[in-house]
Parts: C-alpha cells; structure tokens; sequence
C-alpha cells in the first residue's frame, strides 16, 4: 500500500481557467499555486461555452508550469454557472472535500438554495468580489451560507465583517479572511535591463509603433461602460490640449479592448468625433502572460478609472511589472496604492470602520500613498440598481482630473518614472501587499487549511429575515 497522504479535493465553480476573463486569471492562478497541496475539479463557466459536455484534464499542463509532480486538475465546462443536478452529480461521484465558488453571488441562488444538502457533508468556501459601497444588506443570506468568506480587497473584508454584524451571524476569525489577487511572477521589470530593452523593441516593431513616441499610455479593459474608456479619451484629450503641439506628438494612447461592445460603445467613433487630433492605437490581439509582461514595460503609465472596481487586475499586473498607475480610488483599486496614515499601512480591519477612502472631503490629512500611483478621487457619485443589484454606488472621477494625472506622470522625468515603478513591484511581492500568485497561493492555503481543521457539519437550516 502506498503511503502517499491523499490530497484534499476542491470543488471549484467559477470561470474556465483557461479563458481570459479577470476571474478566469486569477482561478489559473489560484489552483497553480495550491495544486501541490490540493487536487482540484473545476466546473468552468462561460456565457455559451463551446465545450459543454466534454471533460478536460490540465494535471500535465499544471505539473509542466509549476514544476511539481502530483497536480490533479481536471475542468468541467459548463454554459453558465452550474446546476443543482449537476453539483448532487459531481458529489455523488467524486470525493469532493470542499466547494470553492468565485464571482458575484448572485450568479449562484440556486447553490445557497441547496446549502443544507451540502453542508451537511462538506463546508462553502467563497472568494467574495463585491466592489463597492453602501453595505449589501441584501447579500446577508449568501454570506451566511459559507463556512469561509473570503475577500479580494479591504474594502469588501469591512463589508463582510458589517454585513454579518447586523444581522448577527456569528463569524470567528478563521471564517473571514482577507486575500488580495496575487499576479504571475512572470510580471516583472524588464525594461531597464539590456534583454528587456531589446524585447520592448520587439514589441514597439510588433505593433508597429512610431520611433518618435516617447510617452505611452496603457489602457487594459474591457470596452464596458463601468470601466469608463470614453472618459478615458477624454482626458487623453485634455492631457494632449495642454502640451505643445510638438510634444503632443510624441504621445500616444494604447487601447488594449476591443473597437466595440454592445456593453461598451464604438470607440473608433468616439476617437474620430471627440478625439481625432491625437494618436489613440488598439491592440486586442490575445497576448501570453510573457508578452502581456512585455506590453506593460514598454509603457510609461497604466490606467484604470472604473467607477467601481472588485480589485482592477490590469493595474496590479502592470505594477508587479515596474509601470506606474493612475487609478480611480474606488473598491479595491485603493489596495494597490499603498494608503497610509501617519505612516502607518491601513489593514483590511481598519476598512470595518473606515469603511472606504473614496471620499476626498473626509480624507486623513495625513493620508499619503506610494510612489508608484497617482490616485484620483472620484467626483461625482451616483446609487445605480438592478433587480439582482437594488443599490450600488457609481463613483465617476472627472477626466480633468485624469489628464491632469497624466500630465504629472509626463512631468517626471524617465528615470524617475522607472524608479517609481521598481518601488512599486517590490512593494507588491512583499508579504505586506500580498500581491503576488506566490504571496496569494500561502494565504490561500493558511485559509483552507484552518476551514478543515475548525469546520464542523452544519446540522440545522438557518432561515433569514431581510
């Protein structure tokens, strides 16, 4: 008999790890950095996905990335998020230890609806997005539902911890936990080594960008209305209106999206009506990670003003790479900026009384952030709903205040530029941060393996009152 200790199975319902959506990245880098710790069934959701009722088995491409032996990943496709049937299937047939869901929960009624069924055999772990304020009193009894809550930003940790309080659901301190995103360590500085130069170059020549342009703006996001790109033109405008022509010239806005989405709008048409003076680019080819890693140094900043962001994947990566960031200060876009107070770092248990720092009147004059970002505060804020989603604020900062951002960044010398962004990927692979796949995966582990040592079967159906 092998004495080989068998390892815990999750059951992981989120999107296809091998697309390229933020929760797809980042569920990729989830199970690469705890396969060797824990074997994995993933039912891998797209909107209409093209291999529903196949089976897919990664453990090879897993063991090949990680350099490990014994990685157990297998994938599930499913149009959609899942089905009762589907999970009673799996759990009959599997040896599931645990069930790990990842996205918006109100994707997942029908599994809160089943709780008592599963938990009675094995606990609910939820990695929680929700990305912005006031408190989502409604979300109550999914929260409720879980045996480990987890959190993407500070921001949501607080709401966790609110929500619960109010309606007095016991949570102990292993049942709340705070795990940022952690990003691939093949994001990294490059550009100020002498291989790096020669693959920017590469990159330059590649998508056929013009020698004299000395200043480059990145913009990596989906083409939706939350992410704010025609905002985005807007201040490009109002950045390049106050440079001399000449210098104006050499400056060039990279739109990594796509030209048009029903969820967006048509940016070429936005560029030739509101921004034709200017040079705007787009590349939406499907770049590797080491490539993406490429594209983020050859760049001189990174932007992303969404008006309400569950964490803002692109900017952490291009930080991890060495290249600074202007960002909305809004859900857990505010963790990537470092926010002290009095010198003191501000914890995920201080945002349970903070609560945000989204409010630039109520600010801390104390309050300083690194070297790495130029925050802009949101000026304008508005309570938008949806059935699924009654009230959620949209907190829209001006374009005058990006493009004056912009031109604090076009201010800085070169040099300086680089150094500010070497401080920043240090800082986001530390522990302090938490940033990095690396950093993420322990925190992962801490969390999981503190549920299967402290859980215990739940017995009894709770019925909440909203």
């Amino acid at each position: 008999m092998s004495d080989k200790k068998k390892k815990p199975l999750i059951l992981l319902l989120s999107d296809d790890l091998r697309l390229h959506s933020g929760i797809a990245t980042m569920s990729k880098e989830m199970v690469l950095h705890t396969a060797h710790k824990y074997d994995w069934l993933q039912v891998g959701a797209a909107v209409k996905h093209p291999d529903e009722g196949k089976f897919f088995d990664v453990s090879d491409d897993v063991n090949a990335e990680r350099g490990i032996s014994d990685a157990s990943v297998r994938i599930i496709p499913s149009s959609g998020y899942g089905n009762p049937d589907l999970i009673r299937q799996i759990l009959i047939n599997e040896p599931v230890d645990a069930i790990l869901h990842f996205t918006d929960p109100r994707f997942w009624g029908w599994l809160y609806n089943m709780e008592d069924e599963i938990r009675k055999h094995v606990p609910i772990m939820y990695l929680n997005i929700w990305d912005d304020l006031p408190d989502p009193m409604w979300n109550a009894p999914f929260y409720g539902s879980c045996d480990l809550l987890m959190s993407i930003s500070k921001q949501t940790y607080g709401i966790n911890r609110r929500v619960m309080k109010k309606y007095g659901e016991h949570y102990e301190d292993w049942q709340m936990k705070y795990i940022p995103h952690g990003v691939s360590e093949k994001f990294k500085p490059i550009k100020h080594l002498p291989d790096g130069k020669e693959l920017v170059e590469e990159m330059r020549r590649k998508l056929d960008i013009p020698e004299n342009k000395d200043f480059i703006a990145l913009w990596n996001n989906r083409n939706i209305r939350r992410k704010s790109p025609g905002d985005l033109i807007l201040a490009y405008k109002e950045f390049c209106d106050g440079l001399p022509k000449e210098q104006s010239k050499n400056c060039l806005l990279l739109l990594h999206t796509q030209v048009s989405d029903e969820n967006g709008t048509n940016l070429l048409e936005v560029i030739e009506n509101i921004c034709p003076d200017y040079d705007v680019m787009f590349t939406n080819s499907q770049f590797s990670t080491d490539d993406l890693n490429v594209l983020y140094n050859m760049c001189d900043v990174n932007l992303n003003i969404a008006s309400n962001e569950g964490f803002g994947l692109a900017s952490c990566e291009s930080v991890n790479a060495g290249t600074p960031i202007i960002v909305n200060v809004t859900g857990g876009l505010q963790d990537q900026c470092n926010f002290t107070i009095d010198g003191k770092y501000i914890t995920e248990d201080d945002y349970v009384e903070l609560g945000s720092l989204h409010d630039k009147k109520r600010l801390p004059q104390n309050l300083s952030w690194g070297s790495w970002v130029i925050p802009v505060w949101p000026s304008n804020r508005s309570l938008q709903g949806s059935p699924p989603t009654p009230y959620i604020f949209d907190d829209r900062c001006s374009y005058e205040d990006v493009a004056k951002a912009l031109r604090q960044w076009y201010d800085t010398k070169t040099d300086r530029r680089v150094e500010c962004g070497l401080e920043g990927s240090e800082w986001m692979k530390s522990k302090e941060a938490g940033m990095s796949a690396k950093n993420m995966g322990e925190r992962y582990i801490e969390a999981i393996d503190t549920t299967f040592k402290n859980w215990k079967p739940k017995t009894e159906l709770v019925l909440w009152k909203v």
